[in-house]
């Protein structure tokens, strides 16, 4: 490694096999069409899909660090179709638009393959869906619960079925399983690749990427960094789980970490006893989700837990040996008590971004040429393709479907000033670890269930 290179910080990124050495920064004043604050999904796509469309346009992107370092380059590989904002949109008075935004992300999981497939970004590509296991009865019913009411939406059992244990069994055998909702509408990826490659063909396209270049502020037409400024009639603040740190915009996402462990490669009989041959992304029905997948070369990649730091810091690196990981490993012995001598050869974690109102967001003002797209609550790997292609179409113009769904134009409240958000989220957190072991020992809290369930809008 170099002295200029970055150090990886998730088993995604060293898996690369290539050196995060940063492309040049910028170094002096700029004048484009469309400046992109953040290099990971939301930014790269938006630039992608932007230059598809008209070649002309002159964009450039700068980044703090590398491209695909933060949530982008860390996160659990699910490009899901799912995301937690639409949950409360179905039913709520914007229904039919939130249908159709569902429809679009069971497309987008699609749309994330064609590309990587024309842009030759190999990212391990794999549509087999997921699955979330329930392991008591109280999961059952909530599981079996929330299909029913899927159904009731005019989804059908080839989006959304329920499963018995034996078809749970079938696809990827954990321990303990009763049941488990399925879906089709999901693809495995190794998320750097994604990132790396997605930043590499947008290069190809005229894109220009400025890494280590933090923005120091934004404000309409200009990014100001520090050794120049980016002047543009349109400029997009793509920062996720990282926007806290422009100025004025602490409170308005929250930046809350999940943390995951990677094993090292099991055996072929190993992998014969656990299932997930065509490597299903799977997880458990609680509400601290646990989400696990095969990866490629043969390990369990898996994420749990969640945590909020003080005055919403961000930690790109935590201490591999530190207390933080304990609920990944707890959750992967609970998943394959056989797996308990496995090695696991990599810890880390990552910051995702999370609205007051959890309900994820696509902005832009044609007056100001200011725009922002973000919150998506952990469910990136899909939501940002979408986001990318909607943030394109407002800003070329185009009334299209996409501009229609219930995330464009939504604003958040703000989060509370401190200590008030960390005492808030905190709680939060610990009522949903309580309500989980109330299930998991057959005497469920409904109070705390029901206040937890009615935050996150589920």
């Amino acid at each position: 490694m170099s002295d200029r290179s970055v150090r990886a910080p998730s088993f995604w990124l060293e898996d690369l096999g290539e050196t995060l050495e940063p492309r040049p920064s910028l170094e002096r004043d700029e004048t484009l069409d469309v400046a992109i604050v953040g290099a990971g999904y939301t930014g790269l796509w938006t630039a992608w899909y932007l230059a598809a469309g008209d070649p002309d346009l002159r964009i450039a992107i700068v980044e703090s660090q590398v491209a695909g370092f933060g949530a982008s380059g860390r996160n659990g590989g699910w490009c899901s179709a799912h995301h937690v904002g639409n949950d409360s949109w179905l039913v709520g008075p914007q229904r039919e638009r939130a249908i159709a935004m569902q429809h679009a992300m069971f497309d987008t999981v699609d749309e994330v393959g064609r590309v990587a497939r024309a842009e030759g970004i190999d990212c391990d590509y794999a549509k087999s869906g997921y699955l979330n296991v329930a392991t008591n009865e109280a999961e059952c019913r909530r599981g079996q619960a929330a299909v029913a009411a899927l159904h009731r939406q005019g989804f059908s059992e080839a989006d959304y079925r329920w499963l018995g244990a034996r078809e749970c069994d079938e696809r990827v055998r954990i321990d303990g399983a009763r049941g488990g909702l399925f879906s089709p509408h999901c693809a495995a990826v190794q998320p750097a690749k994604l990132a790396r490659g997605l930043a590499r063909a947008v290069e190809r396209r005229g894109v220009a990427i400025y890494e280590r270049t933090p923005a120091l502020s934004l404000a309409p037409g200009v990014v100001v960094t520090e050794a120049g400024r980016l002047r543009a009639r349109v400029v997009l603040c793509c920062t996720e789980g990282y926007t806290g740190g422009l100025p004025g915009l602490a409170r308005n996402l929250l930046p809350l970490h999940t943390m995951m462990i990677a094993t090292a490669p099991l055996s072929p009989a190993r992998w014969d006893a656990i299932g997930a041959a065509d490597r299903i992304l799977f997880g458990d029905a609680r509400r601290l989700l646990t989400y696990a997948q095969r990866t490629a070369d043969g390990r369990i990649a898996i994420g749990a837990g969640g945590r909020y730091f003080w005055d919403s810091e961000v930690h790109d690196y935590l201490p591999p040996d530190g207390p933080w990981f304990q609920a990944a490993e707890q959750a992967l012995w609970r998943f394959f008590p056989a797996l308990r001598d496995v090695e696991i050869t990599h810890r880390w974690g990552g910051a995702f971004g999370v609205p007051r109102d959890w309900k994820p967001f696509v902005r832009f003002d044609p007056r100001s040429g200011a725009g922002s797209a973000g919150g998506y609550v952990g469910s990136g790997v899909g939501a940002s393709n979408l986001a990318g292609r909607t943030l394109a179409d407002l800003v070329c113009g185009r009334d299209t479907e996409r501009t229609g769904h219930p995330w464009v134009q939504h604003r958040s409240p703000r989060w509370e000033p401190e200590p008030l958000r960390w005492l808030g989220v905190n709680a939060m957190l610990k009522i949903a670890a309580a309500a989980d072991r109330g299930e998991r020992s057959g005497r469920p809290t409904r109070l705390r269930s029901a206040l937890f369930d009615a935050v996150v809008g589920h």
